[in-house]
């Protein structure tokens, strides 16, 4: 998951930041929201979460912007405010959702991931592709009710595949998902990963999950095709013909 944390009091951004990267979180955090609604523009995230008392704009201004640009990722307001019209105005605008501070921290990561889910169309946390399935909540994968250990990048990359499953997923966009334009590796890191990944899946039983894509990256299979089609989807090859006699 990768998460903007818009947030004015340093000290509570710097708690949050260890407890999302505390799980598996990629974190970018900014105090203003008009460098928010510039991240906003070069990078994709899967949720903000936006304090409403920013120094230069209100966080109002900063979800009714996004939603006129129609920038669709998930705002999470994290605000001091306890009036009802609060509330009633940022959900309005467009905020997904929206607690009061003082809150509690594993409320504050339950509501997010189910906020994510959400967006990508999963109401449950566990999510089941053929013989894998994945939590995405408690970041747990088995196969056929076996666990299946993965490290934390290469659980960040099946999550990804998961959550955009039907869409090709270049090797950029995962190091922009991993490291958050931060210190990234060489993007042929991707391909590494990738390969013990699917090692890791196919000693579990959950072979030929992941195409690749010649040329554009990576993708999940659907469960129907994954016996149907080779892991790694080629051109279609038209035979040539002999003149005729």
């Amino acid at each position: 998951m990768r998460v903007l944390l818009v947030e004015e009091d340093l000290i509570a951004a710097r708690g949050i930041t260890l407890m999302l990267k505390a799980a598996g979180a990629v974190v970018d955090q900014t105090d203003s929201g008009e460098d928010a609604l510039e991240l906003l523009r070069h990078y994709e995230y899967d949720i903000v979460l936006l304090d409403l008392a920013l120094p230069d704009i209100e966080g109002f201004e900063v979800v009714r912007r996004m939603r006129v640009a129609r920038n669709d990722t998930p705002v999470l307001i994290l605000s001091g405010l306890t009036m009802p019209q609060a509330r009633v105005k940022a959900l309005s605008l467009g905020a997904d959702d929206f607690i009061t501070k003082p809150y509690d921290k594993a409320e504050l990561l339950a509501r997010m991931q189910a906020i994510v889910r959400r967006s990508k169309g999963f109401s449950q946390p566990t999510v089941r592709l053929g013989r894998l399935e994945l939590n995405l909540d408690s970041r747990e994968v088995t196969v056929d009710g076996r666990d299946v250990h993965l490290t934390g990048k290469e659980y960040s990359i099946l999550e990804l595949l998961v959550l955009r499953k039907g869409m090709v997923l270049t090797k950029e966009a995962f190091l922009n998902h991993l490291y958050g334009g931060m210190d990234e590796p060489e993007v042929k890191i991707i391909d590494v990963f990738v390969c013990k990944l699917r090692k890791k899946l196919a000693r579990a039983g959950a072979d030929g999950i992941i195409g690749t894509i010649w040329g554009r990256g990576y993708m999940i299979r659907e469960a129907a095709t994954q016996d149907a089609f080779p892991a790694v989807f080629e051109p279609m090859r038209v035979p040539r013909l002999s003149p005729a006699a």
